[in-house]
């Protein structure tokens, strides 16, 4: 009978392919499926942020959040979708020499811009289709004191978030690809999503719904109003701007996120598996 898994080796083979095949892919085809990355992460931020908007236990909402944030990648590796986050596992490919460092990162570059697009399409659709006045504008003063909250983190704080996120994130796409059926996909990528997102981790892609939505919510008045009932402070809201949010939050936790997946996963596991076969 044939096993319905790979075992961490034939994991970390099965790797160097698909860093070939994601990378050799064209620019404009990475580029679309990019955008469909960010758009599905961005629909799982929006989830998570209706789900919990209205529960007061920080443990109890973060646990729901999880739960229903990991749909989200569900949607990119069994749908198929190009995800940056996801993508800083390429580094195994560039381990093996199959692709060169130059390639690597135009190809993030690429699939990082693409993202981005995705998560703002879904930004400006939820801002006009009314949802975020949910509750009596409840959801949109929520949204604001989230993105507040993540553009006032410290950076290094920020840095670290993004390193433990990514490896969690970086883990779940790693046995999700060992599974070899649906359902041990899904399997794969529920556990260690639930747990980021349950302690509070950062992460770059989703944080590209998360913060823009929170910047442009905090123009209407009602939200704004509602954002403050929450918590959030004025200094808070009033700092909450396009500079902050990639000065204070995303590059910092880009950059975690590059150390959390790229090396705490992709490099790791490419020495434990391949550099060693290579010695034998």
């Amino acid at each position: 009978m044939e096993k319905a898994f790979l075992s961490p080796a034939e994991t970390a083979m099965s790797f160097i392919e698909t860093g070939l095949k994601k990378t050799t892919l064209p620019v404009f085809k990475q580029f679309l499926s990019a955008i469909l990355g960010g758009a599905f992460i961005a629909f799982a931020a929006e989830g998570s942020n209706v789900a919990v908007h209205t529960i007061a236990s920080v443990g109890l909402s973060k646990a729901l959040a999880g739960a229903i944030f990991s749909t989200g990648l569900m949607m990119v590796v069994i749908g198929g979708a190009e995800l940056f986050t996801g993508n800083t596992l390429i580094v195994i490919a560039c381990g093996e020499r199959k692709i060169s460092l130059g390639v690597m990162l135009k190809s993030w570059l690429c699939v990082y811009l693409g993202n981005f697009v995705g998560a703002m399409i879904i930004v400006f659709l939820i801002l006009y289709s009314g949802q975020l006045d949910f509750s009596n504008g409840l959801l949109g003063g929520f949204t604001i004191k989230i993105a507040a909250y993540k553009t006032h983190l410290a950076w290094g704080h920020a840095f670290f978030l993004g390193i433990l996120c990514n490896w969690l994130v970086c883990m779940a796409i790693w046995m999700a690809s060992g599974a070899k059926d649906t359902a041990g996909k899904i399997l794969a990528i529920f556990f260690p999503i639930w747990l980021f997102v349950t302690s509070g981790f950062e992460h770059s892609i989703a944080n590209m719904y998360y913060i823009p939505a929170g910047i442009l919510a905090k123009a209407n008045h009602t939200w704004a109003t509602a954002a403050l009932a929450l918590g959030a402070t004025q200094e808070q809201i009033e700092g909450l701007t396009w500079g902050s949010f990639i000065v204070k939050n995303l590059v910092p936790v880009t950059l975690g996120n590059i150390v959390g997946g790229g090396l705490f996963v992709g490099i790791i596991y490419w020495f434990i598996y391949l550099h060693k076969a290579k010695e034998n």
